[in-house]
């Protein structure tokens, strides 16, 4: 046996993508050199590793016994790398996370300094809807994620970060005179709502069924761009946070109505799964925001108190 951890990295990738043009994609080489390596590989075991249907790649089982031990062996020679460059001070390595859809506008700014910091850390950070979020988390896919609702129903470890305010919201010249700033003005305002699930839409409904209002629900949107486009082109009200609109507000294309009972107010949280074992990266991750985070709000999020 002569095998490198190239092929191995290579055999594995297959087995995860049961294509070779796929695992080409993935690592970036040429099908040639995937079919190349693959052979090399295989040309060292008397056993098949995969065979083809259709012009799909299937593992046998004894191919999907060795993909398990390619992994386990990537994942300890990776480990080992990391605990070299640790010992010298370094931090290499991935941090995964995942970000609810308004997230967008939070995490960037809570990971360049530690990027910038570290370039040994590539980052992967989906940005999705609540419930892949959620489900990330359960299956262990991620190192962290970024919600403003804690998920009950997973046991989970959570950092708070900052306020997450939302406010009634629409454009400008759209807003009706005499101002009506009690709960019941929602009553007579076409409302735009974020899709089911959605922490947003979670709050926003809540608000409503607790004062027992009748609205008018005019469109239901996928994502608070999709919302904040809407609102621009006059086609309704929503309630929103008020972290995705901040240029709409300063340049008077948006602006908020004041409604008793307004601002809705939770804080966005990084939160890890409470059985999660933090790698290196990770741990160096929540002890950065926690000395830094203060720093970072002031300096990047300073003008949510003009609001």
């Amino acid at each position: 046996m002569n095998y490198t951890l190239h092929q191995l990295h290579v055999f594995l990738t297959i087995s995860q993508t049961q294509s070779i043009t796929k695992a080409a994609e993935v690592l970036h080489l040429t099908q040639p050199a995937i079919s190349i390596q693959l052979k090399n590989f295989q040309d060292q075991f008397e056993i098949p590793l995969t065979e083809v249907i259709s012009r799909r790649v299937y593992l046998t089982d004894f191919g999907w016994e060795i993909a398990r031990a390619a992994e386990k062996i990537l994942n300890e020679t990776h480990a080992i790398n990391n605990r070299i460059l640790a010992y010298k001070g370094l931090l290499h390595g991935k941090l995964r996370v995942s970000v609810v859809s308004t997230g967008k506008y939070v995490m960037p700014y809570f990971l360049s300094d530690f990027l910038r910091k570290h370039e040994g850390i590539e980052l992967v950070m989906d940005v999705t809807n609540r419930q892949k979020v959620i489900s990330s988390l359960a299956n262990n896919e991620v190192d962290f994620a970024l919600m403003s609702i804690i998920p009950h129903q997973l046991g989970v470890n959570y950092l708070e970060l900052m306020p997450n305010k939302l406010y009634l919201v629409g454009r400008r010249p759209d807003h009706p005179a005499p101002p009506d700033t009690t709960p019941q003005l929602l009553e007579k305002l076409p409302l735009i709502y974020r899709e089911a699930g959605s922490g947003t839409r979670s709050m926003m409904e809540t608000f409503i069924s607790e004062r027992q209002l009748v609205v008018r629900k005019r469109l239901e949107l996928t994502s608070n761009e999709a919302v904040k486009q809407a609102l621009l082109a006059g086609l309704g009200y929503s309630i929103m946070p008020l972290i995705g609109i901040r240029n709409e507000l300063l340049n008077n294309d948006l602006q908020i109505i004041p409604i008793e009972g307004l601002p809705l107010q939770t804080s966005w949280m990084l939160i890890w799964h409470k059985d999660k074992k933090l790698s290196p990266v990770a741990e160096a991750y929540v002890q950065s925001l926690e000395k830094h985070k203060e720093q970072i709000i002031e300096q990047d999020f300073g003008w949510c108190k003009l609001f």
